[in-house]
């Protein structure tokens, strides 16, 4: 059966075909009755035939047709809400053999048909005029179609799967390893991955962009029937011989799972089917032995001595230095702010860098417009980090610290190392030096590009008359050019490929 929610609460959206029967029948989801409507070709509708039946069956993303395969290999069209036919692909047969397959695109423009001569065509949806048809290696079994990927599988009876480009109309991925019949097929819903379960008991998991095994389990009973949850966070199966439901959860959306390849001799595991008891719940999981999950990798700050790598800060960390002013002034409010008439919770703090509170006797003194210069004029961390750099040369801890920071306390430790700000020319030097260290190890480029910058625009006057730090700007300068010339052609290189990739004829 097959099930379309699109407009399952105007008309019936579930249509469903038996087993040696012409006559298909609709299904209402929301009345969870049969609908009213049965489904067959109108040259059987006096009498039913034995040996023709109905195979194969999909429905439109729209809901509004079904799309029915007959043992004959005529291929009809029906209207979900009226059951009136709306016609047949091909004179009188779409295929020579039984349908083993149908299934409508995303826009209702193509429907593709199989059959089991070994034949895929592609039709009009609306003209019903044949559009393109190729030779499978074998005869399939079943075809299922991703519609947002527009990625076709193929079952065939020698118990391989294909993937079939729509776009191209090519066979790109080619599974083999089932040792019995293929009972059903899903995808993941990003299309990534391709569910199969077989006669062999074994339920297996492909990875279509790398076309690799990367899970696989036996079952007591073979899955006759597969399909994902709409989120991915749940695999529901059938099995032989039980009425019963099972749920199977995703655990690589919620823990670290190994999505490596299986090794061509890899023997799965017999899998119990899930169950509601919790005894056996945690006897499983006591007997559970340690699978081959992924280590988890930690990026390093460096990825090589020779790479120019760059930090993991967000660039609301950096990218706005050059801009606060700016900013600045489009954030400043209208009116000042008004001071509350009694706020006793409140304790008032002293201005500076490092927050202090007001003594108790102070809290009852006129307030003065003096600015105490000498408050304002201590030293922070990063400065006095900076100072002892000078001797050890060793300046990973100012630059934590500065990468710690936001871009407006950036600034003002920026702006307090000149000599005006309570600063002197060897924590600049020192400053300079850092940027200096963080060139020759190429790592945290973006920051150095950007705090250079913000230095250069705040002591601009300062750096231009004083020799020693003009000696070792020129000394950054010539770093900074063959980095960037370096960085550039391989920018080029790259986006001249990517251009080539997107407009080329392939």
């Amino acid at each position: 059966y097959l099930a379309e929610v699109a407009h399952q609460s105007d008309w019936d959206g579930i249509v469903a075909c038996h087993q040696g029967y012409i006559t298909c029948t609709t299904w209402n989801y929301q009345k969870t009755s049969m609908g009213a409507h049965k489904l067959r070709p109108e040259e059987f509708s006096k009498h039913k035939p034995i040996d023709i039946y109905a195979t194969v069956i999909d429905i439109t993303s729209c809901g509004n047709f079904a799309v029915i395969g007959m043992s004959t290999g005529q291929v009809d069209v029906y209207n979900m809400q009226s059951g009136i036919h709306r016609g047949r692909y091909g004179k009188e047969t779409a295929h020579e053999g039984a349908i083993r397959g149908v299934a409508v695109d995303g826009l209702n423009q193509l429907v593709i048909t199989a059959g089991s001569e070994g034949l895929i065509k592609f039709w009009k949806f609306k003209m019903k005029d044949l559009v393109y048809s190729t030779e499978l290696p074998s005869s399939p079994s079943g075809i299922l179609l991703h519609r947002d990927s527009g990625i076709l599988g193929i079952a065939f009876d020698d118990f391989t799967i294909s993937a079939l480009d729509i776009e191209t109309r090519k066979i790109v991925r080619t599974f083999s390893g089932h040792h019995g019949r293929i009972n059903d097929m899903t995808f993941s819903p990003d299309g990534r991955w391709l569910i199969t379960s077989s006669m062999d008991c074994s339920i297996k998991t492909w990875d279509l962009p790398s076309g690799c095994l990367i899970d696989c389990f036996l079952v007591d009973s073979a899955a006759v029937s597969l399909t994902m949850s709409p989120t991915g966070d749940f695999l529901a199966s059938a099995h032989v011989d039980d009425l019963g439901i099972y749920l199977w959860s995703n655990r690589s959306l919620y823990s670290l799972v190994s999505l490596r390849p299986l090794p061509a001799d890899y023997e799965p595991s017999l899998v119990a089917l899930p169950s509601t008891c919790p005894m056996q719940d945690v006897d499983v999981s006591g007997d559970e032995e340690p699978c081959d999950e992924m280590i988890e990798y930690v990026s390093p700050e460096q990825l090589g001595e020779q790479l120019v790598t760059l930090s993991l800060l967000p660039e609301s960390r950096w990218k706005n230095l050059l801009n606060l002013d700016i900013i600045k002034k489009k954030n400043k409010p209208k009116e000042p702010p008004k001071v509350p008439k009694s706020a006793p919770f409140f304790i008032p703090t002293l201005p500076g860098l490092i927050p202090r509170y007001i003594p108790p006797e102070e809290e009852n003194d006129t307030q003065s417009k003096v600015v105490n210069l000498g408050i304002l004029a201590q030293k922070s961390d990063f400065y006095i980090h900076l100072e002892e750099a000078l001797s050890t040369n060793e300046y990973k801890a100012p630059l934590d610290l500065l990468k710690s920071l936001g871009p407006s306390n950036i600034e003002v430790e920026l702006r307090g190392l000149a000599p005006e700000g309570g600063g002197s020319m060897e924590v600049m030097l020192s400053f300079l030096r850092m940027i200096g260290m963080m060139l020759n190890k190429k790592y945290n480029f973006e920051l150095a590009q950007a705090y250079l910058a913000l230095f250069l625009k705040l002591h601009l006057k300062v750096l231009s008359s004083e020799p020693k730090l003009l000696e070792e700007l020129s000394k950054l300068s010539v770093q900074l050019e063959e980095t960037w010339i370096h960085l550039r052609s391989l920018f080029n290189q790259s986006l001249c490929v990517l251009t080539y990739m997107k407009s080329a004829l392939l």
